[in-house]
């Protein structure tokens, strides 16, 4: 066992704790990874804010690299010094979706089996729940095997561990989930790290055009130097409604269209959720990745428009990733050039300044902060 320093929400809305923590040696199909880097999502904030569960206290942390200390004596996918991105999707092999192939709707992903405990005070010795099973705010974590996705060590960390969450989930709703490709249309609404990253992804692809929808004109900047081709100010003050420019917008690109081929939701509201409805073309796919609260509703929309407009209505989760698929090819386009991963730090920070991160991320001053061990 051993002790390390780490990031802790102990109660709902109560800012963030560094304390120490220990960390159990690894056993049968777990791993001990000396984290490298860590992004500062949304995620984490929904943990520490009681959206996601109640099970305090929380481990925060969890898009990372990181480099694997120590393997289980089973353990045979990974071995100390190979450089990894951990992920939440650590296929079973064992469940429905694995049996039918499709491994990237694992229905009974693996976490590590030991848990990571309080080392100091009158709780010592509470068990932590790691977000999203990893726990990754932290100088070292224990995760299951599976989650540890080997990739090319040339990868600047801090650029390659976005794609432990934020940026894949992105990059999957829209190349995954949404199938875009060459000759398509999309349009993303809300750009923060998950949406800009759906318009790099829909850039790979070859989609055109990319339209993106944000009521902030920073976050419109950035969306365009990702790919976007065009942007729509969606704030109030600029009086265009969304629906109505992007039916413009794809009208001028295809002729008789009615509206863009995929609508990616990254924001989790019902009133985008709705404006993505009805922005999709006759046949159209929405996706919706981003993630809304317990209370949300889907909107009031009348059972003819869904049968009318046809199309599909989906949700994606974590992209539709398969990490053993998927990291290497993103990072290799990293490395080639291709996928600008670097645009997506915006500062690097150490772990004490978790708490003031989460507050840049309410203003939307950043797409991400990454803590820097």
């Amino acid at each position: 066992m051993q002790q390390v320093r780490a990031v802790v929400a102990r109660a709902k809305g109560a800012p963030v704790e560094i304390v120490t923590i220990n960390v159990p040696d690894p056993g049968p199909g777990e791993a001990v990874v000396k984290v490298l880097t860590c992004g500062v999502c949304h995620t984490d904030l929904h943990y520490r804010e009681g959206g996601i569960n109640d099970e305090f206290p929380f481990l925060l942390g969890h898009e990372a690299s990181g480099i694997v200390e120590a393997v289980g004596p089973d353990v045979t996918g990974v071995a100390p010094g190979d450089f990894v991105v951990l992920n939440w999707r650590a296929v079973c092999a064992e469940c429905r979706a694995c049996k039918r192939g499709d491994l990237h709707y694992c229905f009974a992903t693996h976490n590590a089996q030991q848990r990571m405990t309080l080392a100091e005070g009158p709780d010592a010795g509470t068990e932590l729940s790691p977000a999203l099973g990893i726990g990754a705010f932290a100088e070292k974590t224990l995760v299951a095997a599976g989650q540890c996705t080997k990739v090319d060590p040339a990868a600047r960390p801090a650029a390659v561990g976005l794609l432990g969450c934020g940026v894949m989930a992105g990059i999957g709703a829209a190349i995954n989930t949404g199938a875009v490709t060459r000759g398509r249309s999309i349009a993303v609404i809300g750009c923060g790290g998950v949406g800009v990253a759906a318009i790099a992804g829909a850039a790979l692809a070859g989609a055109s055009p990319i339209i993106a929808v944000d009521i902030d004109a920073k976050k419109l900047k950035t969306a365009k130097k990702m790919g976007a081709t065009h942007t729509i100010d969606s704030s109030p003050l600029s009086g265009l409604d969304p629906v109505t420019e992007i039916k413009r917008i794809c009208a001028e690109t295809y002729e008789g269209a009615d509206g863009a081929d995929v609508v990616v939701e990254a924001v989790g509201r019902p009133e985008t959720w709705q404006q993505a409805f009805y922005a999709r073309d006759l046949a159209g796919t929405l996706v919706l990745v981003g993630v809304p609260t317990p209370d949300m509703k889907v909107p009031d929309i009348p059972l003819i428009d869904v049968f009318g407009r046809g199309g599909a209505l989906k949700s994606s989760w974590y992209g539709d990733c398969l990490p053993s698929r998927d990291f290497p090819m993103l990072v290799d386009l990293y490395l080639q050039g291709r996928l600008d991963l670097d645009a997506f730090v915006s500062e690097e920070i150490g772990l004490s300044d978790v708490e003031a991160a989460f507050e840049r991320m309410h203003h939307g001053d950043v797409l991400r902060s990454v803590v820097v061990l």
